[in-house]
């Protein structure tokens, strides 16, 4: 038992720490594909670069996960724009490092076409 966990030790201690981190990520619980995804600070109106572009084909689908970069924890505004043209914001989303944040279909209130 006690080799077991010198080895986990030293094993954890080679691997990078970005290793260990986990990445932040949205999911997308929305009914369609979205194309656009850009995060604002709240009420800020200070839109950053679409995330999207961090997918391998620049997409999220329904159901899918998507990593989030250079993109601190905190409190959002999100627009994302999706393959029927459909444009959003959804205020006030918490951002946390290393977690999950998702926006379903029930949170669209603010859309235009």
């Amino acid at each position: 038992m006690a080799r077991a966990t010198a080895l986990i030790i030293l094993m954890s201690a080679l691997l990078p720490v970005g290793a260990l981190a986990k990445d932040t990520r949205f999911w997308n619980l929305t009914a369609n594909t979205i194309t656009s995804l850009q995060l604002s600070p709240a009420g800020k109106n200070a839109w950053g670069r679409n995330q999207a572009d961090n997918d391998r084909d620049r997409t999220v689908d329904h159901d899918e996960r998507l990593k989030i970069t250079d993109t601190p924890a905190g409190i959002y505004d999100v627009k994302f724009v999706d393959k029927n043209g459909r444009t959003c914001v959804v205020p006030n989303i918490e951002v946390k490092e290393g977690l999950v944040f998702s926006i379903e279909e029930k949170n669209l209130k603010d859309c235009v076409k």
